[in-house]
């Protein structure tokens, strides 16, 4: 026997069938599916027509079913009752139970701001969710995203992937940092020139020794010479506490270190702006719950950042 063409078949006759069997009633299967008389009647004849049989027939007051109703009706129920619980499944996402697996496209400096309190929340409240960081160039996260091979990029995206969406999560500016008792640097003492002739060091993954801070310079017409450029974020502060080097670096990357005796932070004395660290996502999943509680948790831990 071939197979239904379903794409032919309205699967509401199904729930029709199945309120029909239930309520043995035209009149109250129609009031249980919100629905006219003269509507549910309608049902019962294309149900007549799919399933060549009567069906419900009218014995005394109620709508007796067939012996060919009596034999579908179980099958019926159990597809029916298959395709709830699918449906239920993907609107429902609680956190204290599930056991997801996420992964995080982010760099060194936004897993080492986020990543602690977003683990900490979890532990309280989502035990068992589990999460994979990885490193990403920008050229390639959109397909990352497309291809599902990540949940979710925080970084900065001045323009973002086609078929993405995008939340603002905290700003982000740079602050100067060198190690405490820097002989050269005092707060009231500081000029542009002053930071141009320092030693420095740049963070850069473009393998090249030019950074905003250069640029914003060659406006003053000054020229900073770069001791030092690494790929790894994270080793500056150390780096900086232990030598005569200066750098530029996100505020929140030395917040906490600047408390350890071993960093002073000064203000940079010439004009840099600000920039945004946001969220990015593929529309793919905007509508997935596992996906909008993550980003609704990324969304809480950087309010607080």
């Amino acid at each position: 026997m071939g197979l239904i063409d379903l794409s032919a078949i309205d699967l509401n006759l199904l729930v029709a069938f199945e309120a029909l069997f239930e309520e043995r009633s035209v009149t109250a299967a129609a009031q249980k599916m919100y629905l006219g008389q003269p509507a549910m009647s309608a049902s019962l004849a294309r149900l007549r027509m799919l399933f060549q049989d009567e069906l419900f027939l009218r014995i005394g007051r109620e709508m007796q079913p067939t012996a060919k109703a009596l034999e579908i009706a179980p099958d019926i129920r159990t597809a029916l009752e298959q395709i709830r619980q699918i449906l239920a499944v993907s609107k429902i996402f609680d956190p204290t139970i599930a056991k997801n697996t996420f992964t995080i496209a982010s760099s060194d400096y936004t897993s080492y701001v986020v990543m602690p309190k977003l683990l900490e929340l979890c532990r309280r409240t989502a035990p068992n969710i589990d999460f994979r960081l990885i490193g990403f160039a920008k050229d390639c996260v959109g397909e990352l995203l497309e291809q599902r091979e990540i949940d979710i990029a925080l970084g900065v995206f001045q323009n973002p992937p086609r078929q993405t969406m995008q939340m603002p999560l905290f700003p982000e500016h740079f602050v100067g940092i060198c190690r405490r008792g820097h002989p050269m640097i005092t707060q009231d003492a500081i000029t542009p020139e002053t930071f141009a002739d320092l030693l420095h060091a740049l963070f850069t993954i473009r393998r090249d020794e030019i950074g905003e801070i250069d640029q914003v310079l060659a406006k003053y017409n000054l020229q900073r010479r770069v001791a030092l450029t690494t790929p790894h974020l994270l080793v500056l502060p150390e780096i900086i506490s232990s030598s005569d080097l200066v750098s530029a670096v996100p505020s929140r990357l030395v917040e906490s270190f600047a408390y350890r005796g071993t960093l002073e932070i000064f203000e940079i004395p010439v004009k840099t702006e600000p920039w945004m660290i946001s969220m990015l996502w593929s529309k793919l999943t905007d509508q997935d719950q596992a996906n909008i509680w993550l980003r609704q948790m990324l969304k809480n831990v950087c309010e607080g950042i």
